[in-house]
């Protein structure tokens, strides 16, 4: 069953000739972005004009490519963490705020209770 729920989402921050298919965004996702195309992981690949997304993953038997082009209006993206970073490492809320056309920069993300902040917080001694 194909899905674009993946352990990582990676978007790469340069424009991409969005006539490129499975080899050829392949080929960015292993040479530009150093990463391994078949590990699961869900790339993201924008055009200049930001109206049309690529999104490339691997699933047991082949790649699945999902393809979205805009009728009106542009994809509005992250800026980038640093100025010369070559891909952003994304979370599965903020992908899918710019498939359905959010404004990043203006949204908020509330802090949320993770068990990882947690460890080492509590305290079981009861004297």
């Amino acid at each position: 069953m194909f899905s674009i729920t993946s352990a990582r989402y990676f978007l790469y921050q340069e424009p991409t000739d969005i006539r490129k298919s499975f080899d050829g965004l392949c080929g960015l996702v292993t040479n530009k972005l150093g990463q391994n195309p078949m590990s699961g992981d869900l790339f993201i690949f924008v055009n200049k004009p930001r109206n049309r997304i690529k999104l490339l993953r691997w699933e047991p038997g082949g790649f699945v490519l999902f393809y979205k082009r805009l009728e009106k209006g542009t994809f509005h993206l992250p800026k980038p963490a640093t100025e010369n970073s070559k891909k952003q490492l994304l979370d599965y809320s903020q992908l899918v705020m710019i498939i359905n056309g959010i404004y990043l920069e203006k949204a908020k993300k509330y802090r949320r209770f993770s068990p990882q902040n947690a460890v080492g917080n509590f305290s079981l001694n009861t004297t």
